[in-house]
């Protein structure tokens, strides 16, 4: 018994070793707590938990749906339908794109990143460039949504503007940052027509019954979210798959849980620093370029969420706001949590890398273009 206790310790160990964002954020968030002590209350706030619960349900659904054998039939019928690489990108990078407006980019990415892996499972598709365009695609259709990223719901309510509106505001931004994705995905994906590995095509048997019960479990919690009920809703999907499927429970990825829950508290104190509110006041967000830098850059800072908050009294524009901060959803990983989402699931070697090699350049041409194209419609 003690030699199997201390193996499964082991184990955990060399994972933690691989968990540097993890890390890091757990050390920046122990290091705040130090040098300036804050009430449980405050972290609280910062832990966001509704987001975490909400979270976690939509892992436990969406596992459930790949455990069932539904995510492989779907992308082997799919996949047979397609005669190239490219055109199998465009496909994955379009419906992203639009499931991301109407189901929320993280829901969007669960959906989508474990099509992409079965897909890359029986065929010749490469799974990390697919997932790293996956991201930007996410980023680039929730951009047109009021409900399509929790930045645009926050700029949406604080500004009680009308929907249409705000999509109105939003769609030349929008179609920008999808031209460039589709455009990259053209490029970057080979010219090969798609290899069918036919021994993996047709072993792919459903559990009908679990299917059923993922997929439902999926809307119940789509639904939970939606109503701010999302810890109700992950408790209730939390039972019956302990009861029912406990190896799915196994199989969710709880240090994913943690990682975000490290970036909540580290990254929710650090913005709520006085010092980071007094540089904050003596910058004019008035003038049009400040404000779209000043996103930009905190969104790389601090993620596109919290520097959402931090601005969002501070912004006289809220559209502007807006266009700033989801465009600073690109660039670095941490610019958006969907980043991080799309790279998890997908589970590539070299993932990091790859993803700033083609995110960083994206971000600057992407600025460049949206700032051009907002001051001529102006």
């Amino acid at each position: 018994m003690i030699a199997i206790q201390t193996s499964a310790t082991q184990t955990w160990c060399d994972r933690l070793k691989h968990e540097f964002l993890l890390l890091l954020f757990t050390a920046l968030t122990v290091v705040l707590a130090c040098i300036d002590p804050q009430p449980w209350s405050r972290h609280q706030v910062w832990l966001q938990l509704p987001t975490l619960c909400g979270l976690l349900g939509l892992m436990i659904s969406i596992q459930g749906i790949r455990d069932s054998g539904l995510v492989q039939r779907v992308a082997g019928l799919l996949v047979a339908r397609m005669h190239s690489l490219r055109g199998v990108g465009l496909l994955l990078v379009s419906m992203t794109a639009v499931l991301s407006m109407v189901l929320t980019n993280d829901v969007s990415l669960f959906l989508m990143v474990p099509l992409t892996l079965a897909i890359g499972g029986m065929s010749n598709l490469p799974i990390l460039r697919m997932a790293v365009l996956e991201a930007l695609a996410v980023n680039a259709g929730s951009t047109l949504s009021p409900i399509g990223n929790p930045q645009n719901l926050l700029i949406w309510q604080h500004a009680a503007m009308p929907f249409f509106r705000f999509v109105a505001g939003l769609f030349p931004t929008a179609a920008v940052m999808f031209v460039l994705v589709a455009t990259l995905t053209w490029c970057w994906m080979p010219k090969e027509r798609v290899e069918l590995q036919a021994e993996k095509f047709d072993g792919h048997r459903i559990s009908a019954p679990m299917a059923m019960f993922s997929v439902l479990a999926l809307a119940l919690m789509v639904a939970m979210m939606e109503s701010g009920h999302a810890p109700l809703g992950a408790l209730l999907l939390v039972i019956p798959f302990a009861l029912w499927s406990w190896p799915t429970l196994k199989h969710v990825d709880w240090l994913l849980m943690a990682t975000f829950a490290a970036i909540f508290l580290g990254l929710g104190h650090f913005a709520a620093l006085p010092v980071v509110d007094h540089v904050l006041g003596k910058i004019d967000f008035k003038q049009p370029l400040t404000l779209y830098l000043g996103g930009i850059v905190s969104s790389q800072l601090i993620s596109n969420v919290p520097a959402t908050v931090l601005l969002l009294d501070r912004a006289p524009d809220a559209i502007a706001l807006a266009i700033a901060v989801n465009v600073g959803g690109f660039g670095v990983a941490i610019g958006s949590l969907a980043n991080l989402i799309a790279l998890r699931l997908a589970k590539q070697p070299h993932g990091m890398r790859l993803f700033h090699q083609v995110s960083l350049p994206f971000l600057l041409l992407c600025a460049m273009l949206v700032y051009g194209l907002t001051r001529l419609l102006a």
